[in-house]
């Protein structure tokens, strides 16, 4: 059993907004120290066979933290100390934001899953962008862009764009959050019109590499039009998926019934299909999120066509050795199926 295996049953005691706050200060306090280098060398897995480049980006390895861990962009150094080859920090939005009344996340222990309603709470992108514009790390970060609560749909791409310039010096790609199940107003920018009024403003306004962050609870038809879009718009990625509001029959959990967007393990399979799904569909690099705790989980999102892989209900279960094992894994499937590299089996079941 591992250190985390033996702590977790009293860190899960806790409520879950709790222990990760706990351990965003303890990443905290490793930024920019001599403990981040220890870090390095027990979770850091040096192997060439697991570099992507995708969108103009050069990542280490393709597993990376989803939106939502770290919202405030204040460890980003700290979580590639743990063997990520990328973070997606977020979402921000142009105001900051308190979110919704806790309780708003909950542990469906039973199903390794999560359910979420924070509702975008971050300190607003005036905040986050001079922080990021000082963080200088060895991978690409991302931004999660969001919309601010309260700002009417016509006004929706205006708020985009603000968010976006204040975030631009210290992002090396941005996502375009138009699918959180836990905001006001998102179900509505998933329409064709709102989405291309955002994504124009976004690329007038240089926004680059830019991809948009899908939800799956998206009908066929929405998604190809989302597809459409980002052919016209030429984006550079798409980002396969966000919660989902659907509650799976399979699920056991009391916590089945709280309202929010559901993540993990229930997702795993509806998620890796929308990545199959839209890869089939474009040529652009796709991120496959949902359900990804082990190499396999993410083996079979890049075989269905995902250039990389995000994790973060996964990083909860699985503790602070996720990234080193998946790449582990990864590294002993691609020699298994004779791969020379992890960009050599995206895709090749499609």
């Amino acid at each position: 059993m591992s250190v985390y295996d033996i702590t977790k049953p009293l860190l899960f005691k806790l409520s879950p907004e709790t222990a990760h706050s706990l351990a965003h200060r303890g990443l905290g306090v490793v930024e920019g120290t001599p403990l981040a280098t220890l870090l390095e060398r027990a979770f850091v897995v040096e192997d060439e066979r697991l570099a992507v480049s995708a969108f103009g980006c050069d990542f280490p390895n393709p597993v990376g933290v989803a939106a939502g861990f770290d919202k405030t962009a204040e460890v980003p150094g700290a979580l590639r100390s743990m063997g990520f080859g990328h973070v997606e920090v977020g979402g921000v939005t142009a105001q900051a934001q308190a979110g919704n009344a806790r309780p708003r996340v909950f542990r469906l222990v039973e199903d390794r899953a999560i359910v979420n309603r924070m509702g975008l709470n971050n300190p607003g992108a005036d905040d986050v962008g001079p922080r990021l514009a000082e963080t200088d790390v060895a991978y690409p970060v991302g931004v999660n862009l969001g919309k601010s609560e309260g700002v009417p749909l016509d006004e929706a791409a205006k708020d985009y764009r603000y968010t976006y310039e204040q975030v631009a010096t210290g992002g090396d790609f941005f996502v375009v959050n138009v699918s959180c199940p836990n905001s006001p107003g998102f179900r509505e920018l998933q329409s064709r019109e709102p989405m291309a009024d955002i994504f124009e403003t976004l690329t007038e306004a240089g926004a680059s590499p830019l991809l948009v962050k899908l939800s799956p609870d998206l009908s066929e038809g929405a998604i190809e039009d989302a597809l459409e879009l980002v052919a016209e718009y030429d984006l550079d990625g798409v980002v396969a998926t966000n919660t989902t509001t659907d509650r799976p029959d399979t699920l056991s959990s009391p916590d089945r019934v709280e309202e929010g967007g559901l993540s993990g393990k229930p997702l795993e399979g509806q998620a890796t299909e929308l990545v199959r799904f839209v890869a089939e569909r474009t040529d652009v690099p796709v991120v496959g999120v949902g359900g990804v705790f082990t190499a396999a989980d993410a083996y079979r999102k890049i075989r269905a066509g995902a250039s990389m892989v995000q994790v973060y209900t996964g990083f909860v279960y699985r503790g602070p050795t996720i990234a080193r094992d998946i790449n582990r894994g990864l590294v002993t499937l691609l020699e298994r199926d004779g791969f020379d590299s992890v960009e050599d089996a995206v895709g090749v079941d499609l």
